[in-house]
């Protein structure tokens, strides 16, 4: 690959990693950080597995950024992003067993377990809104 492909790929890549970071969201970019993060994790975290497909850009990161100004939210906030740091992905994915890999997808664990799940599939056919609303339900159920 050359070097200005790179650079391409990596500009318009990161315009997808701040729609999540400038909400609070913690990147977690190696397998390290994933694993010290989540293992140290205390209380909820959510973890939000981002993707540069169509859903996560209409439906997945508003959908978190919608949830998040609920007035219960998680306590830690971390994202992977799924095709550009795959090792950190794979490392997170480890902690959603049983599911299968998913992108994009959103996990909430509660000290360490997993509590909640949404996959692709539960995210493609639906709104930001809809995300929204089934995260926030999730955060009124286990984050109080």
């Amino acid at each position: 690959m050359s070097m200005s492909f790179e650079r391409y790929m990596l500009d318009m890549i990161q315009p997808m990693r701040d729609d999540l970071t400038r909400v609070g969201i913690t990147e977690l970019r190696t397998p390290e950080e994933v694993q010290e993060s989540f293992d140290n994790a205390k209380g909820t975290t959510l973890v939000v597995v981002n993707s540069v497909c169509g859903c996560a850009a209409g439906q997945c990161r508003p959908g978190v950024a919608e949830a998040l100004q609920f007035d219960v939210v998680p306590d830690n906030l971390y994202t992977v992003f799924a095709g550009q740091d795959k090792e950190a992905t794979a490392k997170a994915r480890e902690y959603f067993a049983p599911y299968p890999p998913s992108s994009p997808s959103i996990a909430l664990m509660k000290d360490g377990e997993l509590v909640h799940f949404i996959e692709r599939h539960q995210i493609e056919n639906r709104s930001a809104a809809d995300i929204a609303a089934d995260l926030t339900n999730a955060f009124d159920r286990f984050c109080r």
